[in-house]
């Protein structure tokens, strides 16, 4: 699984302290919350060009490490 910790950087004064993408205010959410909706990769990176497919999977790494962490499904 690729580190995504030189990627991903939480800073308390943007966007509520949420997890973002190398300090730009796109958070780890959005992007999932667009691949999760159906749009790819590739679309992403077309509509925010200041994000890489490198920040694409680092969001994707880092959901699965918090997953892997707390392990509940939460409804």
């Amino acid at each position: 699984m690729m580190s995504y910790r030189e990627y991903i950087t939480v800073e308390p004064g943007k966007r509520g302290g949420k997890p973002c993408i190398r300090g730009l205010r796109i958070t780890v959410y959005d992007i999932l919350e667009q691949l999760a909706a159906g749009v790819s990769a590739e679309e992403i990176v077309e509509d925010f060009p200041e994000l890489t497919m490198e920040d694409i999977l680092a969001s994707l790494a880092f959901a699965a490490d918090r997953e892997r962490h707390t392990g509940e499904l939460h409804t």
